[in-house]
């Protein structure tokens, strides 16, 4: 028997940095979507989207379906040790809010649903 038949290799598993999927925690998801809720009763949301990928997860907020996001919430563990894992983009795109608290990049959403209440 040649050396090559006997020997039965495997690749030992190597945990890779960071998982498949990127998602939410529950208290994460409890946090945004309670947002989305008031959002909604205040009459200023009506649909959201939730995309899940390896590098991102993102939470789309939509005043009407058939619009792009009004606001889009993005979590990217890539950028903890950055500038913070959690972004709030607007509805052009642009970049609001940054950090590692998920309330304080949510502090300019939770205002102006004070300001929707008020008036």
């Amino acid at each position: 028997m040649s050396r090559s038949e006997n020997s039965n290799v495997s690749a030992f598993p190597v945990k890779e940095r960071y998982p498949v999927q990127v998602g939410f925690e529950r208290r994460e998801l409890e946090r945004i979507l309670s947002l989305y809720g008031r959002m909604v009763a205040a009459g200023h949301w009506r649909d959201y989207a939730m995309d899940m990928d390896r590098d991102a997860a993102i939470f789309s907020a939509f005043r009407r379906a058939s619009e792009r996001p009004q606001i889009r919430i993005e979590k990217r563990p890539a950028n903890r040790n950055k500038q913070g894992q959690w972004m709030l983009h607007g509805e052009h795109g642009q970049i609001l809010k940054r950090g590692d608290d998920l309330a304080a990049v949510l502090a300019p959403i939770e205002r102006r649903l004070m300001k929707l209440i008020q008036d």
